[in-house]
């Protein structure tokens, strides 16, 4: 026998019938049609995302972009270069200095970076300093605190 398309049939007990469920309360396979009572395995379709009644993650997520941590720390900024610049040798500098002179707009702590040199001795007295900041200014005989 050559195999050619009319003549191909599948493996015995590879198809079988269709089982006839749900005819009736008394017929085998009846009522709840080997499906158990009730639950999500009862139901017809169930949506994938359907999170049993729980409010749905895409609901429970906030409804504009973005996330704004009321507790994160906002730094105002600003480099040795910038304090290389506008002090002079000896100087204290503070928030309030660094405000008053425009160096520093926004309300709240200020952090000194450590991008660009210093030769100046300068007694810095802000919030937050940079480890490489700290080593720049105590190299030129500053002082952190």
């Amino acid at each position: 026998m050559s195999l050619k398309l009319h003549n191909l049939k599948p493996a015995p007990g590879a198809k079988t019938d269709k089982k006839r469920v749900a005819r009736g309360d008394r017929g085998r396979g009846g009522k709840t049609a080997g499906r158990g009572t009730k639950g999500t395995g009862a139901r017809g379709t169930v949506p994938e995302n359907f999170e049993g009644g729980q409010l749905p993650l895409v609901r429970r997520q906030p409804k504009r972009p973005g996330f704004n941590n009321p507790n994160k720390v906002v730094y105002s900024v600003i480099n040795v270069s910038r304090l290389e610049d506008a002090f002079e040798a000896g100087d204290e500098v503070t928030v309030d200095v660094l405000r008053e002179r425009g160096l520093v707009k926004k309300k709240g702590p200020v952090k000194v970076l450590g991008h660009g040199d210093l030769s100046k001795a300068l007694t810095v007295d802000v919030d937050k300093v940079t480890a490489t900041a700290r080593e720049k200014i105590t190299a030129a005989g500053g002082s952190v605190s």
